[in-house]
Parts: structure tokens; C-alpha cells; sequence
């Protein structure tokens, strides 16, 4: 038996898995974000902890012989998220998430100090990255930045309290802006820019490599034999990746999450930074991956129904049905924006439009024009991953949004793209953790990694009919570029 913990934004998700690659069993506990300032992102990591405890906790009285047989462990969590310990390994402050947006101005700062920055990280300096979270830490809250020992991203301090081991992996430490990306190292010059070194940082490992064991406490809690191995893991898109089998070159996957990515694996670094295209070390030994991602994407889906009195996204969904496609052509353009925005724009301070609203729309415009303002969004990300030199034919559809048929057709048609969806898709990072964990006690790759089977496809129409789309997506691309003018932030 293996398991697979991730550390998502809304929610720790833990998943059982056997040797037959069945999910045995999943256990979830909600997480909340505090937004106390504009810009800012932020959750206690004590709050993760105690949501993981309580997870294994219904796990181990669901399954207490699984849990007997577990050979190992896997973390998967939200990237670029800063946690900073001192030397007693005691938390200093909340987490600053992925999705804040306060380290603007570091951001520059750092791309004036490190100049081989994109060389060496393969991404250009994001408010949503580590590395200027650090800097805005020093400037504004000097006296924690003095006390820090130690950085460590969200999965990785989850390690901490499991096994006592301060180790990090390839992937997730790929978005820090600190990792030298082709050499799978830290780098000592990008660490200075920022006034830190690598004794500051956690050891590193491969995401199928053993990081640690079990403490005896939690073995005798769970019912989980001492000799667990917990394995290094990945970031959550490298390990959704490998749950669904995408792992080697020009295998990828779309996720519909509170964020949208666009994931395509590569058998070398092949860093676009000019079109804020992510260039990330895989999980697994010598592969790396490009990523487009957009913050806000099936959360628009969210806020959108909130903003019009519905208390279900799918409920509000469904309101499209009583669309024509008159209406659909003549419905607003919606900027997904919400909170910023990384690829193509790199804009921190771009923000969600409704545009072009007549007194005829309703909800069901409403609804209609987010669907498609987040699809549009995607396509950005794809085409600029397209101008990187990627090719792709074939995409894995994964996330939340992955359920919606309507919203699955659509994104075929405005990315010109097969997409398919996998048997137990839904366990996403989870299911790819555990899988990492399984490889870190011997498990044959090719035989772990294997693709679940398809369990739905949806290609794109024909180009007349999608040829409206195309229309509206040149005016949603010049929406952008002309309200930045009208508001430069």
C-alpha cells in the first residue's frame, strides 16, 4: 500500500493506493486563504497540519489494515509558497501562497540584481514566486527575515513534521527562483540576490527518491509500520502529472483548478521566459517540463456565481442550456483576471473584466462569457507555449472544472485540441503521489506511471463552427493591451 498526501489550497487531500493501482480509499479536510491585505495570500501551516492529522486520522479508522501494509509515502502541495522556520524549526509567520501578489516591486529588484535570473531559473521574476516573497520579507518585515533558518515550501514543512528531515525535490524547488534549473541544484548566485545561502535551504532530492522515514510517533498513530519511507514527491502539477501518466516528452495535461495550467513534458530545459512560460525541473530523474499558468480559472466559475445569487457552479452552469448561439456570440467578454495574471501577461495587478454587459444579458451570459474568458485565457498559455517551440496534439483534462462535458467541448474547440479525461482522474496530485512513493521502494516506472484509462474525448468541431470563437478571441485579445492604457496600476 502506498500513500499520496496533497496539500492543495482548499483542501489536504490523502489517498490510498495498492499494488493493483486501485484507490482504496481518500480522505479530504477543507483549508481556508486569509486575505487580510490587497494583493495577499496567506494560510498558518499549523492549519495544514492539523486538516493532514485529521485526514489519516479518518483514514486509519476506515482502513487500519491497509494502513498496516503501507510501504511508503507521497507529498504533493501547492508550489512557491514560502514557509520560513527558525533555528528551533518554529513557524515565524503565516505562509505567503502562491497567489499573492505583493512583491511586485521585489520582483524587479530581483531581476536588477540577479541578471542571469531567467538563465539560470528559466522563469522571470513573478510576485507568485518564493524567491521575491523573501525579499519583501526583508524589507517590510526585517526583524522575522533576521530570525530565518530555514525556507521551506508548503509539502516540504509537512515533511518536516512527519519525518523530522528538512529535504526538498526538484520540481517544487524549480518555482523558487532559486534551483539552477538544468544542473537540478541550488544556486549560490540567485540565493545572494535574495541575502541568502544554502544552509538556509533544505536538502534535495528526486521526487522518486526516499527523503526520510516515518517518526515513531505518528507510525504508532496511524498504525503505519516504522519502516515507511516517505518519498521526495513534487509540486502539484508535477504530480498530477504523473498520475495521469504524463511523463515523457509531449505528453501533458490541462488543469481546470483555482488556477489553470497548461502542463507539456520535455526531455531537456527549454526555458521561454519572455512569454512568462514556466520552465520546471519534472519529478522524475532527467526530465523537465513547460507550464503556462493562469491564476484564477475554475474560481471564476465560483466568484461568477456568487456575484449572481447561485449557491451551485453547476447549477449556474446549467443556466448556458437556455443559450441560442446568437446569444453565445453576442454575450459579454470576460477578462479572468481576478487575481492577476502570470502567462502571457505577467501582470500582478491585472484585473477580471465583464465586458460589453447589455440590459438583455442575464445569468446564463454571465455564466457563458466566464466559461469562455477562462478558455480564451488557456489559449493564450498554449499559444505562447507553442511560440517556445512546444508541440502538442493530445491533452489530459484534470481539475474540478474537468466535469463540466460543455466546458471540456468548448476548451477542445478554442484550443484547436484533443482532450481526453482518465479513469480516476479526480485523484489528480494525490494519485501521483502515491505513485512516487511506490517508485521510491522499487516500483518499476514504466509499469507505475502508465497512463489510467481514457474515459472520455472530446475533438474540436468543425472550423466553422468554431470560427465565431476565433472572432470573439481576437477581441478579447485586444481587451487587455487597451484597458491597461485606461488603467495603468
Amino acid at each position: 500500500m502506498f500513500i499520496g498526501i496533497d496539500l492543495g489550497t482548499s483542501e489536504v487531500k490523502v489517498l490510498l493506493l495498492d499494488r493493483d493501482q486501485r484507490i482504496v480509499a481518500t480522505a479530504r479536510e477543507p483549508l481556508a486563504v486569509s486575505r487580510p491585505h490587497p494583493l495577499w495570500s496567506e494560510q498558518a501551516p499549523l492549519e495544514w497540519w492539523d486538516a493532514t492529522c485529521r485526514a489519516l486520522d479518518g483514514l486509519a479508522a476506515a482502513q487500519p489494515a491497509a494502513l498496516r501494509a503501507v510501504e511508503a509515502i507521497g507529498l504533493s502541495g501547492q508550489m512557491h509558497g514560502a514557509v520560513v522556520v527558525d533555528a528551533h524549526d518554529r513557524v515565524l509567520r503565516p505562509a505567503i501562497l502562491w497567489n499573492d501578489g505583493r512583491s511586485g516591486a521585489e520582483c524587479e529588484e530581483l531581476m536588477r540584481k540577479a541578471p542571469r535570473l531567467t538563465e539560470l531559473a528559466g522563469n522571470l521574476a513573478m510576485p507568485g514566486f518564493t524567491a521575491p516573497k523573501l525579499l519583501w520579507l526583508r524589507r517590510h518585515e526585517p526583524e522575522v527575515f533576521a530570525r530565518i533558518a530555514t525556507v521551506l515550501l508548503p509539502k516540504d514543512w509537512l515533511r518536516l513534521q512527519l519525518t523530522g528531515e528538512k529535504v526538498s525535490e526538484m520540481s517544487d524547488a524549480a518555482g523558487t527562483l532559486w534551483l539552477d534549473v538544468a544542473r537540478r541544484g541550488w544556486s549560490d548566485e540567485l540565493l545572494a540576490a535574495c541575502d541568502l545561502h544554502r544552509q538556509q535551504m533544505p536538502t534535495l532530492v528526486e521526487g522518486s527518491e526516499p527523503s526520510g522515514r516515518l517518526l515513531p510517533q505518528w507510525s504508532h498513530r496511524w498504525g503505519i509500520p516504522q519502516t515507511a519511507v516517505v518519498a521526495g514527491g513534487a509540486g502539484d502539477n508535477a504530480a498530477s502529472a504523473v498520475g495521469i501518466g504524463s511523463v515523457e516528452p509531449g505528453q501533458g495535461f490541462l488543469s481546470l483548478g483555482t488556477s489553470g495550467v497548461l502542463f507539456v513534458c520535455d526531455d531537456r530545459f527549454r526555458p521561454n521566459p519572455r512569454s512568462a512560460v514556466h520552465a520546471f525541473c519534472h519529478a522524475l530523474p532527467r526530465r523537465w517540463h513547460q507550464m503556462s499558468v493562469m491564476l484564477s480559472a475554475a474560481s471564476c466559475l465560483s466568484w461568477a456565481a456568487r456575484l449572481t445569487g447561485q449557491a451551485d457552479v453547476s447549477a449556474f452552469l446549467a443556466h448556458i442550456d437556455s443559450l441560442t448561439p446568437d446569444a453565445m456570440h453576442h454575450a459579454p467578454l470576460f477578462l479572468p483576471y481576478l487575481s492577476g495574471e502570470r502567462t502571457p501577461h505577467n501582470d500582478p495587478n491585472a484585473s477580471g473584466v465583464l465586458f460589453g454587459l447589455l440590459n438583455e444579458h442575464a445569468a446564463a451570459s454571465v455564466a457563458y462569457a466566464v466559461m469562455e474568458g477562462v478558455s480564451f485565457g488557456l489559449r493564450d498559455g498554449l499559444l505562447a507555449l507553442q511560440q517556445g517551440g512546444t508541440a502538442v496534439e493530445r491533452l489530459s483534462l484534470v481539475g474540478g472544472g474537468a466535469r463540466s462535458e460543455r466546458w471540456a467541448q468548448l476548451l477542445a474547440d478554442v484550443l484547436d485540441l484533443e482532450l481526453v479525461t482518465h479513469e480516476g482522474s479526480e485523484a489528480g496530485a494525490a494519485l501521483g503521489a502515491a505513485r512516487l512513493a511506490w517508485l521510491s521502494v522499487g516500483g518499476d516506472e514504466a509499469a507505475v506511471c502508465r497512463p489510467p484509462p481514457v474515459a472520455q474525448r472530446w475533438r474540436p468541431r468543425a472550423p466553422e463552427h468554431r470560427q465565431y470563437l476565433m472572432q470573439r478571441y481576437e477581441r478579447f485579445r485586444a481587451l487587455y493591451p487597451a484597458l491597461k492604457r485606461l488603467n495603468p496600476r
